[in-house]
């Protein structure tokens, strides 16, 4: 099994340098990632392209490999193709076939070839004679140039050809870790989370910061869903999850502060606390998901007065971007559902916001405010690695049934769609229901009573989190199901 790796077009633009070390950082992020789907899977690369080399044993793993490679930021495309020396023009024609020669079948097709090194015939000499072949000796409809059916991809790199059986649409933009990192500012809604992927897709290093403003359900929440984002587009590097209690400044707000500034008020109080961990995390810029006049708080003005108390550059990747462009985004990488169905909780809204802050009003206002509050929010957050914020939660889960055997009870696979996926639950003999876990809450109450359920996910954290959850809600016909899988194969 062969995948051949295409670098995003603006990587191939840069100096030597630049192109050298990102390629390079590109290699070691696909190195990482794809060891943790097999270790025998070989990472090659080039000045043009890297290469993906699997063996035969580990083929049943081509959906796996092909996930990794669609959501790894600094590629432009991948094909998986099958690889053979370069021979003499008709041997090049009978690989193509052997490839491609049962899948014309009433359609048609052209040829397309790319060729670098020094051969004694050119590309179009190679398309006319294959396709005059395939057209000859398959059961294709004809040669059609301008908007075929299928086009036939070929590749000769000097002593190679690689006949393209796939080809598939990268992330694009930058490989991780070849910016400086950022912490972004997630709420979980749609907004803030498509900021942070944007950032991830740039090849920027991107930690979380969460404002807990009272809700143990909304923490849960941001957290699925960072884990989310970044374990499907920036697992190869480790970041950090900053939870910072933040009820006790929204008290103060709403005790101490007009009305009217409480929304500008509450952000300010946000960037100033961001700039100490920023400070604390030697990160030198922060993501929010503002875009212009989506909020009161988010007027040009506005955004003006409240960036006035941090030095620190405060990015805003969808300054200008429509709310539809935003959910659109939010649909296509996954985090839609996550948004839609997450329990927010907000503590400060203005009856008459203003949308033209003044400062000196606003530091007025603020002179009323106990900082000391602040301060103590600040020294109370807690910073995680990205990849213990669900086993951390665990901790603070009451106690849930959990069973190996699922007898006569129902299952509900909770992961997400994405991950089930690519690797249903299969059990012999039992009920499996796939309700993702963000519509387990609503799609629960509609389920048959007198029934038992097993929650089921990949490594028993969040189905407990998720019972716990149901429990508190006076459900006592849920526990949690953690079967003896048997091995899969290597």
């Amino acid at each position: 099994m062969h995948f051949v790796v295409k670098f995003f077009p603006e990587i191939t633009i840069k100096s030597n340098p630049v192109r050298k070390r990102m390629s390079k950082q590109l290699k070691d992020n696909l190195r990482i990632l794809l060891h943790r789907v097999d270790d025998r899977i070989k990472v090659l690369k080039d000045w043009e392209k890297i290469e993906v080399i699997a063996p035969d044993a580990v083929a049943h793993l081509s959906d796996r490999i092909e996930e990794v490679l669609a959501h790894t930021p600094g590629i432009a495309n991948f094909a998986r193709v099958q690889q053979f020396p370069l021979g003499d023009m008709h041997d090049v024609y009978e690989k193509t076939f052997s490839v491609w020669g049962d899948k014309l079948d009433g359609k048609t097709f052209c040829v397309r070839v790319k060729r670098s090194g020094k051969h004694d015939f050119q590309s179009l000499d190679v398309e006319q004679y294959v396709g005059g072949g395939l057209n000859k000796n398959t059961g294709a409809t004809g040669v059609k140039l301008k908007n075929p059916d299928v086009t036939v991809k070929l590749e000769i790199r000097h002593d190679k050809l690689n006949v393209i059986e796939e080809l598939h649409q990268g992330l694009g933009g930058f490989p991780l870790g070849t910016q400086d990192p950022v912490l972004s500012l997630v709420s979980g809604g749609f907004d803030s989370i498509v900021a942070s992927y944007l950032t991830i897709k740039r090849g920027i290093r991107t930690h979380f910061l969460f404002f807990n403003l009272g809700g143990r359900q909304h923490e849960l929440g941001v957290k699925e869903v960072s884990y989310y984002l970044w374990n499907r587009y920036g697992s190869s590097h480790r970041v950090r999850f900053v939870s910072v209690p933040f009820d006790e400044v929204v008290t103060e707000i709403l005790t101490n502060v007009d009305d009217s500034h409480m929304g500008v008020i509450l952000k300010r109080m946000m960037l100033r606390a961001a700039t100490a961990i920023a400070n604390e995390l030697q990160v030198d810029a922060l993501v929010t998901g503002e875009a212009i006049a989506q909020v009161s708080s988010q007027t040009l003005k506005n955004l003006s007065v409240i960036d006035s108390v941090t030095d620190t550059l405060v990015l805003r990747p969808l300054i200008v971007s429509d709310k539809s462009d935003i959910i659109r985004t939010a649909r296509e990488i996954g985090t839609e559902e996550f948004a839609a169905n997450m329990p927010e909780y907000c503590g400060v809204i203005s009856v008459k916001p203003t949308t033209r802050a003044k400062r000196e009003r606003v530091e007025e206002e603020e002179s009323h405010f106990d900082f000391s509050v602040l301060d103590r929010a600040v020294n109370n957050r807690v910073i995680q690695n990205i990849d213990q914020v669900v086993e951390e939660v665990e901790g603070e889960v009451p106690d849930v049934e959990v069973v190996s055997e699922p007898g006569e009870a129902v299952i509900i696979d909770i992961r997400h769609p994405d991950e089930e996926e690519l690797d249903p639950l299969e059990l012999e003999n039992s009920q499996v229901e796939v309700i993702p876990f963000y519509r387990l809450n609503s799609a629960f109450s509609k389920l048959d009573p007198e029934k038992k359920y097993l929650l089921y996910c990949s490594r028993g954290v969040m189905s407990r989190l998720h019972a716990s959850h149901l429990l508190d809600e006076g459900y006592r016909n849920v526990a949690v199901l953690r079967p003896h899988l048997p091995h899969r194969p290597d």
